[in-house]
């Protein structure tokens, strides 16, 4: 043994390679080696490294060698003590096999008894764990019952809710196979189910929201009328509070008067449970947008089906309950918008509004076409007047309905004016021209002060003779009508400021209806005297209701009466006034023309002028007379002053028309004297009306003598004892501006006083010839050369 180890010792070892001594000391150091043993085999050198290895084995075994060698002797030792050890173990291995036995003959007992337990314990354990099974299916079946409960009881929501417990907590836990299964089927059958039962109860409220909508419609707008009845009437006090302070400021009474205003959701109630109900459940059942088209696909189809206008019944009969129908379905829309939770969003609600408004636009604008009563026509504008205040109201643009009423406002007046120019006519036909007699106070308050037609503040004694006949209060009740109606249309609409427009429209009604209305029955009727007197007495009333018109307008539109136009409205009926004086006067002067006949009469070369006048002219004045008596109860002072002057200006173009007649051949100076005291009967006459009917007062009035002026100077220029002074320029300009020299000459070649004497008298005959006979022939013979 010894001389191995000697041989080992002796083998070769390269004590100077590096490179063994580098393998040696990655080794001893517990490196890896395998980067170096992936290096070797890379560059393809596997043997260099395997003698490294044998070099660090030989060299380590050597070392064992020494250590081996040094503790030898300890070895031998351990060696012995070893021996000794295994006698120890024998023995005690028999005292162990003795006692083993002893224990196993007391434990066989023990362990009998401990299989007893281990299999106590087994069954308990199954015995808990069933009744957790079972205590865990009860609770399934207790969920499952109150979901069936809920579902029965229309409680969707908790019924989704249990079965979101069952399926999250317990599902996966059932011990019982066959119920995990029947419940796993189960729960979607029960979602679809309620989703099924929610859908049917959605679908319910859809059909039975549209009668309801129609009436949320009415009632809205129903308060909006309501609103604006109230409006009105704060108007109206204002105008009468306005009234007052135009009368006495000392005199206005100001109050603060609180109106109770309701709240439109306080009466517009509704059921929108279902809606919210469904779209909670599809909420929670993961189906939250698919519902959301669900509902707006419906909404828009009922919609559709709301536009659908029926043949059978005439719009103007339904329009109110197709307007209704509208406001209510964007009413519900509005309130699911806002309280929805966002079933549906505002832009969605606006592109449906937008849809319902050009729809409403093209059946107003069909509609309105084909009527042809301005009534009809009114009422459904204000229908949608007030639907567009109330849709207003819930944030909604009703400007293009209110553009549809703008733009049909003249085919509104055109009929409104078709109307009344038939009632016009059918008034002033069936109007008999006579004085309107009232018995009642209500009746002078509804005839005449209802339209500041007064001519005295004072109350009169009744029974009441009215200036005017019955006509003047039926035509301004037909123009009042006309007024409001007009308004009407025209407020509430797009534009808030619009008295220029009725104001134009109420000119178009006096100058195009009332106006030419009058100016035909001037025309085309017959009529006597006291008919045209009456005639044009009711155009001077007319004329002044023309004032209480433009105010009654302005009021109406709100303007203050301080500021309503009421510069040319009383002389829109200019026309049929004048035609209507005219012809009144003509009248008068055709009779007078029958008086002035009676000239015939007259003795132009009689030896005595007659000093109570010519019998023509006593039957004249009596007819005079009576006339202005009656005219001054009816005719303003400013019109019976153009009369009187009218007719007197025609006496005396008769007196001159007689003195250039062919009856007349000659005439002589009595004759002339005659005729002086005619006029100076006439003249008087014109002199007592003047004072007595108090034409005197008239601004710019005039002495209406003036209107007998040419035969006034005709008469004079005969009687002046100097008549060639009518040549003279400064005294013609002065005495007989009137007179007309060519009428003068054929005039004066007729004045002589008989045919064998001239400016002579019966028992006298002078060689010299008379003065004024000289005179007068020179006045012919220069008048004569002047033509």
């Amino acid at each position: 043994m010894m001389q191995s180890k000697a041989r080992r010792r002796v083998a070769p070892v390269d004590n100077g390679d590096e490179e063994n001594l580098a393998v040696a000391a990655a080794i001893g150091n517990g490196e890896d080696l395998g980067p170096l043993i992936r290096r070797v085999f890379e560059v393809g050198k596997p043997e260099s490294l395997l003698h490294q290895l044998r070099y660090f084995a030989r060299k380590k075994e050597v070392e064992i060698e020494d250590v081996c060698k040094l503790h030898y002797q300890d070895f031998i030792h351990a060696v012995d003590e070893l021996r000794g050890l295994l006698t120890d173990a024998d023995t005690l291995k028999n005292s162990l096999s003795a006692v083993n036995s002893e224990l196993l003959e007391v434990g066989n007992p023990l362990l009998a008894k401990l299989e007893e337990y281990i299999e106590a314990e087994g069954v308990k354990k199954n015995m808990s764990e069933a009744m957790q099974g079972m205590q865990l299916c009860a609770k399934v079946m207790e969920l499952c019952t109150k979901a069936n409960r809920h579902v029965v009881e229309n409680n969707y929501y908790m019924a989704l809710k249990s079965l979101d417990v069952i399926e999250r907590d317990y599902l996966e836990k059932i011990p019982a196979l066959s119920l995990k299964h029947m419940v796993g089927r189960q729960i979607p059958a029960m979602r679809v189910h309620v989703e099924k039962r929610v859908t049917k109860e959605f679908n319910d409220w859809l059909v039975q929201i549209r009668p309801i909508s129609r009436e949320i419609g009415q009632l809205a707008i129903g308060q909006a009328s309501s609103a604006r009845q109230r409006e009105e009437d704060l108007r109206r006090r204002q105008r009468e509070a306005e009234e007052q302070s135009r009368v006495s400021l000392r005199d206005c009474v100001y109050s603060l008067e609180l109106e109770e205003t309701h709240d439109s959701e306080s009466f517009l109630k509704f059921d929108l449970t279902p809606v919210y109900r469904a779209y909670h459940i599809n909420t929670c059942l993961g189906m939250q947008d698919q519902f959301k088209e669900y509902y707006y696909e419906n909404r828009k189809l009922q919609l559709s089906s709301d536009f659908q206008i029926t043949s059978v019944q005439p719009f103007l009969e339904g329009h109110q309950m197709f307007f209704a129908q509208i406001a209510g379905f964007f009413i519900v829309e509005e309130r699911v918008q806002r309280m929805g939770g966002g079933l549906i969003s505002r832009p969605k609600v606006e592109d449906i509004w937008d849809t319902a408004v050009n729809k409403m636009c093209s059946v107003l604008e069909d509609q309105f076409s084909r009527m042809q009563t301005a009534n009809h026509l009114l009422l459904i504008k204000d229908y949608v007047s007030l639907l567009g205040v109330t849709l207003r109201r819930y944030g909604y643009q009703v400007d293009p309905l209110l553009d549809v009423l703008n733009r049909n406002r003249d085919k509104y007046h055109e009929l409104l004016l078709s109307d009344c120019r038939k009632q016009i006519n059918d008034v002033l036909a069936n109007d008999k021209s006579e004085q309107m007699v009232m018995k009642k106070e209500y009746e002078y308050n509804m005839n005449v002060l209802a339209f500041h037609i007064q001519t005295s503040d004072s109350m009169p004694a009744f029974p009441y003779i009215a200036p005017f006949s019955s006509a003047v209060p039926d035509c301004c009740r037909i123009v009042r009508s006309f007024i409001e109606d007009s308004v009407s249309y025209m407020s509430y609409g797009a534009h808030r400021d619009f008295y220029d427009v009725v104001k134009k429209y109420l000119d178009k009604l006096l100058t195009d209806v009332l106006n030419e209305a009058l100016l035909k029955l001037v025309r085309n009727s017959t009529f006597g005297v006291s008919q045209a007197m009456q005639v044009a007495a009711n155009m001077t009333v007319w004329e002044r209701a023309c004032e209480f018109f433009t105010r009654h307008a302005a009021q109406l539109c709100g303007i203050p009466i301080r500021l309503a136009e009421r510069s040319h409205s009383q002389s829109l009926l200019k026309s049929a006034q004048d035609a209507a004086q005219e012809t009144m006067l003509k009248l008068v002067k055709s009779k007078v023309e029958e008086f002035m006949l009676l000239t015939d009469n007259i003795n132009w070369a009689a030896d005595e002028f007659p000093p109570n006048g010519n019998e023509y002219v006593n039957e004249l004045i009596i007819y005079l007379e009576t006339l202005v008596s009656t005219a001054r109860q009816i005719l303003p002072s400013q019109v019976l002053d153009n009369v009187i002057r009218g007719v007197l200006k025609h006496i005396s173009d008769c007196i001159v028309a007689t003195f250039l007649s062919d009856n007349v051949k000659r005439f002589n100076t009595n004759a002339v004297m005659g005729i002086e005291v005619d006029l100076k009967l006439l003249e008087s006459f014109a002199d007592t009306q003047f004072h007595d009917s108090g034409l005197d007062e008239l601004e710019g009035a005039t002495d209406p003598k003036k209107s007998l002026a040419e035969a006034r100077q005709l008469v004079n220029l005969l009687l002046n004892n100097h008549p060639e002074n009518f040549m003279n320029p400064v005294i013609r300009e002065k005495h007989y501006s009137s007179l007309d020299y060519r009428k003068v000459v054929m005039i004066s070649e007729k004045f002589r006083d008989s045919s064998d004497r001239l400016f002579g008298t019966f028992g006298t005959r002078t060689l010299k010839q008379n003065p004024k006979k000289k005179s007068l022939e020179t006045l012919i013979k220069r008048l004569r050369e002047l033509s």
